[in-house]
């Protein structure tokens, strides 16, 4: 019989270095993760394998010379840098009997620490339940099947039955509260579309510096320090451009490679912030010798949460500790591409400031189209996302619309209706034509 170990922090590192590219792990930033989690880290065992063991991960062997490592160190779990089975899970911790904890595990225990507002605890809550509940046969062990002979006759699944009933209606609880939540975060999207308020998303790889830069942007003083996971809650915050112009800065949880598709699913009300933006500003430490990974990690999040079409512009943060000075790339076109600077001391702030004041003049859509009486439901879909100015209608039914609107609205309309662009977006001459689609 073994019963789940209780609580504790002095904590053994396994990383296990693996033939595919695709399942390796970084183990500094394990560490660092352990140590944003509050472990105490013994020690780390590091070990290859061509491919897992599905009984134990890490082999036999190895798991047996671990667990007289855990006996020695009188270490309280047991971290592994991988996502491990449910089973993978129970047989480590019989062997050790200690808690083994996988990447995904740690992630959201950090997340659950991390977690301030109402939605965000909420949103945790949620991905841990349903990470919980395909692991749920590990701490009733002892219940785990129906038992014969005289004395060992016993509710065998009805315990893990009734776990199983309450978990699903948790989850069913914490679904309904978060989709009152979404309905109020639509009713302020829907207000600032109303307002033609453009809104910018800052991504990004945990700790690059987003929350650092958003304070520099926005004169605020949102929580920021040098650790995994800071920020898990979105702030939203205006920001005024050097010409006038005002938007909404949202500033977002950072992303990490493989990051677990519950949280994925669990933040999405939070992440949609980053879908309907309508500029990215993807924060990238470029001092991190693995920061084209970094990216490689971030834009596959973005494209998971249909965020990848959205336009981008890569900031390279932390330039004082390459020692440079700041700069802007721009392509063959003389559009920006890269904005290096440092959200530390505020060096080429005002250069990234610029360069959306000119972002947002350029992406403005300005001119009139032409409307027959037939393509009255063009008409409303332009109303719709506050794109008419003025109309003038002459005595054949004919519509001449003024626009005035951000071209990706532009843009998403067109796809999401399979308009042709060319009939909403006014030509050189000022005019488009829109015949029947």
């Amino acid at each position: 019989m073994f019963d789940r170990p209780g609580i504790g922090e002095r904590a053994i590192l396994v990383h296990l270095d693996l033939h595919e590219e695709r399942f390796r792990e970084h183990l500094t930033e394990f560490e660092e993760l352990a140590r944003s989690a509050g472990a105490k880290v013994l020690r780390s065992v590091v070990t290859r394998r061509y491919a897992p063991d599905p009984k134990t991960f890490i082999g036999r062997g190895k798991a047996q010379e671990i667990a007289e490592l855990v006996e020695a160190e009188k270490a309280e779990l047991v971290l592994f840098n991988h996502t491990l089975s449910p089973s993978q899970e129970r047989n480590l911790e019989q062997l050790f009997q200690c808690r083994v904890l996988d990447r995904t595990g740690l992630i959201l225990d950090i997340f659950a620490q991390r977690a301030r507002s109402f939605e965000g605890k909420l949103q945790v809550e949620l991905a841990q339940l349903k990470h919980l509940s395909t692991r749920l046969v590990r701490g009733w062990t002892h219940l785990e099947r129906q038992k014969g002979g005289i004395g060992l006759r016993g509710p065998g699944e009805t315990q893990l039955e009734t776990d199983r009933r309450l978990l699903a209606q948790r989850i069913k609880q914490i679904n309904k509260r978060l989709e009152k939540v979404r309905k109020q975060r639509e009713q302020g999207r829907q207000a600032r579309r109303k307002a033609e308020t453009p809104t910018i998303a800052l991504v990004g790889y945990t700790n690059a510096g987003k929350s650092t830069l958003f304070n520099q942007l926005t004169h605020s003083d949102v929580y920021a320090e040098d650790q995994l996971f800071a920020t898990l809650d979105p702030t939203l915050r205006k920001l005024i451009l050097p010409n006038g112009a005002s938007l909404i800065l949202a500033d977002t949880v950072g992303f990490i490679r493989h990051l677990p598709h519950d949280l994925v699913e669990a933040f999405r009300s939070t992440l949609q912030e980053t879908e309907e933006a309508h500029l990215l500003l993807h924060i990238i430490d470029a001092s991190d010798e693995s920061r084209q990974e970094n990216i490689d990690a971030v834009n596959d999040v973005l494209e998971q949460i249909g965020a990848n079409e959205v336009p981008q512009i890569r900031v390279m943060n932390k330039t004082d500790r390459l020692q440079m000075e700041p700069r802007v790339d721009r392509d063959d076109e003389g559009k920006v591409i890269r904005v290096w600077l440092s959200a530390q001391t505020g060096d080429g702030v005002e250069a990234l400031r610029e360069i959306l004041s000119q972002h947002f003049q350029q992406e403005q859509v300005k001119g009139e189209i032409f409307l027959p009486p037939q393509q009255s439901r063009i008409r409303a879909l332009l109303y719709d996302i506050h794109a008419v100015v003025s109309e003038q209608v002459d005595e054949a039914g004919n519509s001449y619309l003024a626009l005035d609107v951000p071209r990706r609205d532009i843009m998403q309309l067109s796809r999401r209706e399979n308009i042709p662009e060319e009939l909403l977006i006014p030509q050189s001459g000022g005019k488009s034509l829109a015949r029947a689609v």
